[in-house]
């Protein structure tokens, strides 16, 4: 049931339209793959979007929710409750951001799953649409160059660098030991450095060991990650940050 429903709402379209572009003069199999994985991303982008903003107002409420725990720390339920009413006072859903998580992951699973398992050259038509067509020759030659359905040590090395920096933007840098750390520290600092030095060369092997395409497909969709948060960054998290300066600011001044 849960197969069928991934196949038809994910796995189908996306396919379909690989195929279809494969169709259009001058469109390779590489090419057709950076396409379809840069469509994909931009209907996320909303989404991702919506997810950045959701955590930031979250974030700006740190200091009142701290509060109301030191207000309510010997009662668990009223302090979850007055947590509740404060996102809901100020207009912020804290569980929209795991639902937007959700809505992608089946998604960039598709979008992986069809490059893994597309079969190209060979298509397979009984998940083909009836207003498909199908293309006369395929040619899995990205520019003519690499076929990009064997290995190559090039893009699987490109998807494991992009990877390193799709981590090294989108993770906080890593705070600096004060004093004797914590279990809760220790645990954040070895999955920080898991992420951004083992995740790359997982990424590299896995992109090697099955083809270009996929390798392809991984570095297309890094470049995108990186571009997107250097965007969020120029547009919304640094006038998050000059926002909370100039509120900090005006606060100390009435202060005084």
């Amino acid at each position: 049931m849960i197969g069928e429903l991934f196949n038809t709402v994910f796995f189908n379209p996306i396919y379909n339209g690989l195929v279809f572009l494969l169709n259009v003069p001058f469109i390779d199999v590489g090419i057709a793959v950076i396409l379809v994985t840069v469509v994909v991303k931009l209907v996320l982008f909303p989404f991702s979007l919506k997810m950045v903003k959701t955590q930031l107002a979250v974030k700006q409420l740190e200091p009142e929710i701290t509060k109301l725990k030191e207000e309510h720390k010997e009662d668990k339920q009223e302090q979850a409750r007055q947590t509740m009413a404060l996102y809901k006072e100020k207009g912020v859903n804290p569980f929209s951001g795991f639902l937007l998580i959700l809505i992608q992951i089946p998604v960039i699973f598709a979008l992986y799953w069809v490059f893994l398992r597309g079969g190209l050259p060979e298509i397979n038509m009984d998940i083909i649409y009836s207003f498909t067509p199908i293309p006369e020759n395929i040619n899995m030659n990205l520019l003519g160059l690499i076929d990009v359905s064997k290995k190559s040590i090039l893009f699987a090395l490109l998807a494991g660098a992009t990877q390193y920096f799709q981590i090294k933007y989108s993770l906080p840098p890593m705070k600096a030991r004060t004093g004797k750390a914590s279990l809760k520290d220790d645990l954040a600092r070895s999955f920080h450095i898991q992420m951004r030095y083992v995740m790359p060369i997982i990424v590299f092997s896995i992109a090697y060991a099955i083809s270009a395409a996929v390798a392809i497909y991984w570095t297309t969709s890094n470049l995108f990650a990186i571009g997107q948060e250097i965007y969020v960054r120029k547009t919304i998290k640094n006038k998050h940050e000059e926002k909370l300066a100039s509120d900090s600011t005006e606060t100390n001044v009435e202060k005084e």
